[in-house]
Formats: structure tokens, sequence, C-alpha cells
């Protein structure tokens, strides 16, 4: 399944849980833009040695860089403490203008750990982990451990973090769902999937 797929996946479960949760059009529009993000996420994983056979090219990861640029200028606006707003939005600008030069898959890890400088110099607990996920995924196979239960705790955390810091209702629910989405949506059980995913890793490496 393709990037746009899974995106569009990502996002009617944004969609969903705000129209379950009755939120407001805001919040209805930052949960959408939440969960197409969370729906790529397992994507972010890149191995050199497997370049040409990754679902996306640099211009996916410069699309999702800039992605992470705008919603942390969104959440950086919603916060309440004045230097920590601006903070976030100059660095939400500069990921925004930095991701435009990207043009190789190991541009990733600079990204990360931008992030990563990012979230420890704002004490924003969800933001450098993160930006932990991005640099670990940038040196992992494509399918494999973004692919499974282990990746699924890890954004987990990162997704409880997000909520308990901006304390915005259904950002957990969003983001779980649209990253399980995407790995259901790369199974084998579905007939134009050639390969599966696999879940059990470390301790299996059976697709399913």
């Amino acid at each position: 399944m393709n990037g746009t797929a899974h995106m569009a996946i990502g996002a009617t479960v944004g969609f969903l849980t705000a129209n379950t949760l009755q939120t407001d059009p805001t919040t209805t529009l930052f949960l959408v833009g939440v969960g197409g993000v969370s729906g790529l996420m397992p994507d972010m994983d890149i191995d050199g040695k497997l370049s040409n056979k990754i679902t996306f090219s640099h211009k996916f990861i410069r699309t999702l860089a800039q992605t992470i640029g705008v919603l942390m200028i969104i959440y950086s606006l919603l916060a309440s403490s004045e230097t920590e707003r601006w903070l976030g939005v100059g660095a939400g600008i500069g990921i925004i203008i930095i991701s435009s030069f990207i043009t190789q898959r190991h541009m990733l890890t600079l990204t990360g750990l931008g992030i990563l400088g990012t979230g420890l110099s704002l004490d924003i607990s969800w933001l450098w982990l993160l930006g932990v996920y991005i640099i670990l995924a940038s040196f992992t196979p494509h399918r494999s451990y973004t692919h499974s239960i282990a990746g699924v705790l890890f954004f987990g955390v990162i997704a409880f973090q997000f909520q308990e810091t901006l304390g915005t209702e259904g950002i957990f629910t969003t983001c779980i769902l649209g990253y399980i989405s995407h790995l259901l949506a790369d199974m084998k059980f579905l007939p134009f999937n050639k390969r599966g995913v696999k879940l059990l890793l470390p301790f299996f490496s059976k697709e399913f």
C-alpha cells in the first residue's frame, strides 16, 4: 500500500476519533493531521541496503518532516508559556526550512537529531522521544521494528506524552489507531501485499 493510502486511513481515524468525542473544528482538524502523520510513522524506517525497496523516496521524508514542523508550530501556538510558544514556532519553521533541502535518505537521521535537540532544550518529553524514534528508525530495515508490536509500544509512549503535554483528549487514541492501521494495511492477508509485517520482533521474525 502506498503512502497516500496510509495517510488517508490515518486521517480518517483522526476524523472518526474527533467525531466520537464531538470536538470543535480546530481540534478536529488537528486530530485529522495527527492521524495522517501517525499513519505514516511506521514507514520512517530506512536502511541503505534496502533503499530501492522502501515505499517512499526522499520526497516523502521531506513532506513528513515539513508536516511535523507545521504540527509543532500549531502545538506551540497553543502552549501557555510565551517562551515555549516562540521557541517552538521557531523550531517548527527551522525544521520546515531545513527539510526543504533534504535529498538523501540519511538526512532523516539529522532531522531526528534536530527534533531530539529541540525537545531536550524545551524539556518536552514527547518531542525528544519522537526524535529518538526517528533516529532509530533511520537505521532500521524496512518493515521490521517500526512495523512490530515493539514499534507500537514505543510510539504509544510518545502519543501518551503528547496528549499529557497538550491536554487534548483523543490524541493518544488517534496516534495508536493511526499507527496500527498502517500495520494492518501492510499485512499478508491483503491480496496486494507480497510481504507482511514482523509483528513479534525481536523474538520471532515470522511475517503476518
